[in-house]
This record gives C-alpha cells, sequence and structure tokens, in this order.
C-alpha cells in the first residue's frame, strides 16, 4: 500500500469509509479539503485550476491520489444550472488535478479517478464491460468528458485508472441509501416496468476494490466497480424485500417518475447491465457478490 495517499471526496460515502479502512492498515492519508484545513491530515485544493501552485503543494510528498469529489448525481433535480454543477465539480476538478500531477518532478504513482458506469450508457439487456463505447444522453457525455480530463496526468507518466462506478450498496448515503428507509416503511416498490437491469457493488467491496487498485501496477485505464451479477430493478425489489421482510407492492409509473424527476428519470428508468470484467481478470475476489450479499452485509451493518 503506499505510504502515503491523498483523498478528495473524502467526507462522501465512499471516500469516508476509504479513509478509514486506509487509517485501520496504517497508511498516512491526506484528505484533499476546498476550504481553509481544520485538522492536520487536511490540505486545500481548489477544483477551479486557478490555484495550481496550491494543489500541486497539497499533492507534495503523496505516492497516491484517488479523486471521488463531486456533486451528487441525484441530489437535486436537473436544471440547467445543476447540469453545469455537476458538469463542472467533475471535469474542471479533474482537470486541475491531473495539471498539478503533470508539473510536479515527481509525482504520485498512481492517480484513481473517479468515473461512473453512466459512461456506457442505456445498454438494455446487452452485458457490457470495459471494452463498450461510450454511450449517449448527458452522463455519457459527462463520464467522457471527466475521464479525458485525466489525460494529462497519463501523459506525464502516472499511472490513471479511471474508476467506473455503478450503484454503491450502502445501509445511509448514495442512491441505495435513500431506498432503505423506504423499503422498511413498507413503501418500497420497482420502477417502470421493473426490467432495467441495476449494476451495483457493496460499499465494503467498492473500498477493497480501490485499495486492490492503488497495489495492482498492471491496471491503468477504465475498471468497472460493479459486481459481478448485475439484477433487474424488479429483482432488487425483491431483493430488498426479502432481506428486510417488509412489502413491496408498491409501483411508481414511468411517468410519474419523469414528472417527479425531470430528465434524472431516464437514467433511473434506463438499463444498464455492467460486468466488472477487469476486476476479475486481475483476480479480485468479491465479498459480495450478489446483490442480496450487498444488501445484507449493508442492512447488517452497524
Amino acid at each position: 500500500m503506499p505510504p502515503r495517499v491523498a483523498v478528495t471526496g473524502s467526507s462522501g460515502l465512499i471516500g469516508s469509509a476509504l479513509v478509514r479502512s486506509l487509517h485501520a492498515a496504517g497508511v498516512d492519508v491526506r484528505r484533499l479539503v476546498r476550504r481553509e484545513p481544520r485538522a492536520a491530515d487536511e490540505a486545500r485544493w481548489d477544483p477551479s485550476g486557478r490555484r495550481q501552485e496550491q494543489n500541486a503543494a497539497a499533492l507534495d510528498g503523496c505516492t497516491a491520489l484517488v479523486h471521488l469529489a463531486g456533486a451528487g448525481v441525484g441530489a437535486r433535480r436537473w436544471t440547467a444550472r445543476y447540469k453545469r454543477e455537476l458538469r463542472d465539480s467533475r471535469v474542471l476538478g479533474t482537470a486541475a488535478l491531473a495539471a498539478a500531477l503533470a508539473s510536479l518532478a515527481d509525482p504520485p504513482r498512481v492517480f484513481l479517478c473517479g468515473s461512473a458506469i453512466g459512461y456506457y450508457g442505456d445498454t438494455g439487456e446487452r452485458a457490457v464491460d470495459e471494452t463498450a463505447p461510450a454511450g449517449t444522453g448527458f452522463l455519457a457525455e459527462l463520464c467522457r468528458d471527466w475521464e479525458a480530463a485525466a489525460r494529462p496526468a497519463e501523459r506525464a507518466g502516472v499511472r490513471t485508472v479511471l474508476l467506473r462506478t455503478g450503484l454503491v450498496v450502502a445501509r445511509s448515503g448514495g442512491a441505495w441509501g435513500r431506498l432503505f428507509p423506504l423499503f422498511r416503511a413498507g413503501l418500497g416498490g420497482r420502477l417502470g416496468d421493473g426490467r432495467q437491469f441495476w449494476s451495483a457493488i457493496s460499499l465494503h467491496d467498492h473500498v477493497a476494490a480501490l485499495r486492490f487498485l492503488l497495489d495492482r501496477e498492471a491496471l491503468s485505464g477504465p475498471v468497472n466497480l460493479t459486481g459481478p451479477h448485475p439484477v433487474t430493478n424488479r429483482e432488487a425489489t425483491a431483493v430488498m424485500s426479502r432481506v428486510l421482510r417488509r412489502p413491496a407492492f408498491l409501483h411508481v409509473p414511468a411517468p410519474l417518475l419523469r414528472l417527479a424527476l425531470g430528465e434524472f428519470a431516464g437514467d433511473v428508468l434506463g438499463s444498464q447491465r455492467v460486468l466488472p470484467r477487469r476486476l476479475l481478470d486481475a483476480g479480485f475476489r468479491f465479498a459480495h457478490p450478489t446483490v442480496e450479499e450487498a444488501v445484507r452485509a449493508a442492512a447488517a451493518r452497524r
């Protein structure tokens, strides 16, 4: 494990879990924050890229960078203004870090850069892996530009891994975390016709995969962070009902979702059957390979 790992987005669902895991392993962590530092392990960075000296200083002495910062995709309705925020928080921030990495005489050896399986667009029932091309739509275009913003680091010789993350199964936080209280209250149900595929990964496995990728010098480029067994929304609904022992008879029709969520409803109703081919080929072992195992692990977590 690299001796000093810089992490952006360290207060988020994945980032906070990663920091805890690295600390438990005795790894020195430098948390990059946008405000004035309030702790000894914090350093300020500028996602706009206007203060590149500050960004370079924040990364100086680090041997790895894990970049997880970005506005929440499902946090608000997709107005034109919020879509700009989603884009800027990812593309500009990644470009700023990649430029800072390229400017260092002794940069970190590895750059794990956040991305998402939204890159593939709607794949329907077709299973895809990292060899599949970019899809269409706002999220696919965002992911494409997000990944392209990391290229200066790659060109500078920094091993760059693009983390195409699926739905992260956690009891609180993230999109799946919003499902737990609904299902516990008996208000869970399928979305639309329920035939769309969901590609999910447990929080435990996501963090384990990040640590695996930090240590695997042969791996670079896109890597899907999803479980090996995608399920349909109908199947995921049945899993939640079974694990939480609550009925899930409700059904949210597609028109109602579109009315409530606007443009984002297209991605909620879209199908993404994504496989973690490169992780599996590299020998990564999932602790929770099925969605049911991931849900049970999240429900049992205290």
